[in-house]
């Protein structure tokens, strides 16, 4: 149901833009979020989407990142700006039920994607 495309290798400083392709309906009826995973580590939630445009930001990407939606095209996106080396990870994009509207738990997200990766060079 979720596809994620748009990773890549940049150099700090950079930008990328991810976009996640949903099935038809998902993004405007569920809460939508980014995770990401680096190597060694636990997933963390980045950013997250509620259906009425309320958003939440991981304190480590606010001001760089920009999470947003087109329920016409069924496509979330996370514009991501002035990129560092610790944001290079495996990016995930999830639904959530709209009770759990706002987490950046993991625990909290019921669809997953299979993720694209993002590697910042120093």
């Amino acid at each position: 149901q979720l596809q994620e495309s748009g990773g890549g290798s940049v150099q700090t400083g950079g930008s990328l833009r991810l976009n996640c392709r949903a099935s038809r309906g998902v993004i405007g009826s569920h809460c939508m979020g980014w995770f990401r995973q680096a190597l060694g580590k636990e997933r963390e939630g980045v950013a997250t989407l509620s259906p009425d445009g309320t958003w939440k930001y991981a304190d480590s990407v606010k001001g760089r990142f920009d999470i947003s939606d087109d329920d016409a095209e069924d496509t979330l996106s996370l514009q991501m700006d002035r990129l560092k080396p610790e944001d290079s990870a495996m990016y995930y994009c999830a639904a959530a039920y709209t009770h759990n509207c706002n987490s950046l738990r993991e625990r909290d997200y019921v669809y997953w994607g299979r993720g694209t990766q993002v590697t910042v060079s120093s």
